[in-house]
């Protein structure tokens, strides 16, 4: 690694604040991705903003089914509530399969979504949650914030700190897990809503990053089973193609996985 400036943050603004005052500064979190990155001299940051240990960016609240999780809140934290898998146990299970044990204590739900990788799970949560991401600037729907490969709306020096969502009535995620990284291959988020309303989000398999499949919902939505899924069909050709499976196979597994997780709903 090379020199870089360390600050650890006491609050949003003192975040923006020093985040503002650096040449190339960038926030750090769990660090899961961007200690790798400047380690392997892919990103050069002069400065990182360590938001760890800012109180308003951690911790989970559930007021009826209306969730709002602290972007500083780690994986562990979320897969260990209590009071979150009580609404909505589907987002507490999809944590607990993150990485391994250091990287569920380390890793931030923040971090992980605005680093917005294609095989990240939370990005289909937030995307079938229909989630609203909080910024230190504004309020984006999930719709609108994940935009490509590794892309998102942030602007330049925007923070992400919190998520808000609420509980729908059924929920469910399945991932077919890469063996070595546990990064999802194809994962599929499924929920349903008490007016009806169907939601389901695929992250792992697409080539532009996490996506929702429209077939499923309105099929999904007609009839809330694993065999409405039977006739439905997943197009290869907007699907990642690589070392670990190829469009066709990421195809299938889009519905296998979509069945499974409507069954652990």
């Amino acid at each position: 690694m090379y020199e870089t400036q360390y600050h650890r943050a006491s609050s949003i603004q003192d975040a923006v604040k020093l985040r503002q005052a650096a040449g190339e500064g960038k926030y750090l979190s769990g660090g899961m991705t961007l200690i790798p990155t400047m380690k392997q001299r892919l990103a050069a940051p002069t400065d990182l903003v360590d938001v760890r240990q800012i109180s308003e960016m951690k911790g989970i609240t559930v007021s009826g089914r209306t969730v709002r999780i602290g972007a500083a809140t780690t994986h562990f934290e979320v897969a260990s509530s209590a009071e979150l898998a009580a609404v909505c146990p589907a987002i507490a299970g999809l944590a607990s399969h993150i990485g391994d044990p250091h990287v569920r204590h380390m890793g931030t739900i923040g971090g992980s979504i605005a680093n917005n990788d294609p095989a990240a799970d939370y990005p289909s949560a937030m995307l079938a949650l229909d989630a609203t991401i909080v910024t230190d600037r504004r309020e984006i729907a999930a719709g609108d914030f994940f935009t490509g490969l590794f892309e998102t709306a942030l602007e330049d020096g925007e923070l992400v700190t919190a998520v808000t969502f609420e509980a729908p009535a059924k929920a469910g995620y399945q991932k077919f897990a890469n063996p070595a990284s546990r990064y999802a291959m194809t994962g599929v988020f499924v929920a349903r809503r008490d007016n009806g309303d169907v939601r389901v989000a695929v992250t792992g398999a697409g080539s532009n990053g996490v996506f929702r499949h429209k077939g499923m919902e309105a099929a999904l939505s007609a009839n809330w089973s694993p065999d409405a899924l039977a006739g439905v069909t997943v197009d290869p050709s907007d699907l990642l193609s690589d070392i670990h499976a190829d469009a066709s196979y990421r195809a299938n597994l889009v519905k296998v996985m979509a069945k499974r997780a409507v069954a652990a709903a």
